[in-house]
């Protein structure tokens, strides 16, 4: 594993997210975290799906 690595991204995440909230208000960082969680619920629930079900039914919708 490789610790350097998972230290960038996490200091790019925090950069990023200081960058996305310096200007607004509180309820406005609130939506936009709520909006981030609901996208990687969405996308962990996505994969769980295609782990488990594999390719033959990729997004058939």
């Amino acid at each position: 594993m490789n610790t350097r690595k998972s230290l960038e991204l996490t200091s790019a995440v925090m950069a990023l997210a200081n960058a996305i909230a310096c200007n607004l208000t509180i309820d406005e960082i609130a939506l936009i975290a709520n909006i981030f969680v609901q996208l990687g619920d969405t996308l962990a629930t996505i994969a769980a799906r295609e782990n488990l079900c594999g390719d033959k039914n990729k997004f058939e919708g």
